[in-house]
């Protein structure tokens, strides 16, 4: 079972590990990739000002620290990605407070997503940076230099495929089409019974049932297995006839 999150635009500062240069990270055949997208943000990160990377990453003047960061890549001191990330969806999976077996959990099954590194494991170690999905490098057109290796490297598994992504990132490198891979959706359901996505609340939503998934530590082996579990931890979860990002099945989260 592959758990696929969304990164988060805001990341916690430090951390004690080696530069991640040093570090070995999962699917190393997008080592090359990864390298090609660090060189041009550490590029862009020295040239000038800084206001060329201020209109590239759409950053605001209180952001300009970032700069920095991006800058420092390739010498700062790395964390696990799962405690690199803030924001709603990280704070509700509040991965520090997790007992450590759900940890060892997250690092064979979560991967996280990152316009930088590609796909990396749940505690992989990763330096604070900035760079999304929709940002602009020159000469570098994320999209086409991820969509191809990230579908590569999922389709190659053969388990299920849980992709809680943004369809933003999503559209950065598909799940496969196939039984077994599912893009979840979070929605409430009205006083009229009809169910309405969310914004906000669907990140809090998909952090809280995937810090569930991990303290559970259970690798589903299909869809069936994975509903029958939901519905045993609290959760609603449930199939839908709509399609999601490249086609992928839709499995509806209710909160």
């Amino acid at each position: 079972m592959l758990v696929l999150l969304p990164p988060s635009e805001t990341k916690r500062d430090g951390g004690d590990g080696p530069p991640v240069g040093d570090v070995a990270l999962r699917h190393p055949e997008l080592a090359g990739a990864r390298e090609t997208v660090a060189a041009a943000l550490v590029a862009l990160a020295r040239d000038g000002d800084g206001s060329a990377m201020m209109t590239a990453l759409k950053l605001g003047p209180r952001l300009a620290p970032e700069i920095a960061r991006n800058r420092m890549l390739a010498e700062s001191a790395t964390m696990p990605a799962l405690d690199r990330y803030t924001g709603v969806l990280y704070d509700a999976l509040d991965a520090p407070s997790l007992p450590v077996e759900a940890r060892e959990f997250a690092a064979e099954h979560v991967r996280v997503h990152s316009a930088l590194f590609g796909l990396v494991g749940g505690l992989d170690p990763i330096p604070a940076y900035r760079l999304s999905h929709d940002s602009r490098l020159p000469a570098l057109k994320l999209k086409s230099h991820w969509r191809s290796r990230i579908a590569a490297e999922l389709a190659a598994h053969d388990g299920l495929v849980l992709d809680l992504r943004s369809e933003g990132y999503s559209e950065l490198g598909p799940a496969p089409v196939r039984d077994g891979s599912v893009f979840v959706r979070v929605v409430t359901r009205g006083a009229d019974g009809r169910k309405r996505a969310l914004n906000h609340f669907n990140k809090q939503g998909k952090g809280r049932f995937a810090r569930a998934l991990l303290e559970s530590r259970v690798a589903h082996a299909d869809l069936d297995a994975l509903i029958a579990w939901a519905a045993e931890a609290g959760f609603e979860l449930a199939r839908s006839d709509e399609r999601g990002p490249g086609g992928v099945a839709v499995v509806e989260l209710v909160v």
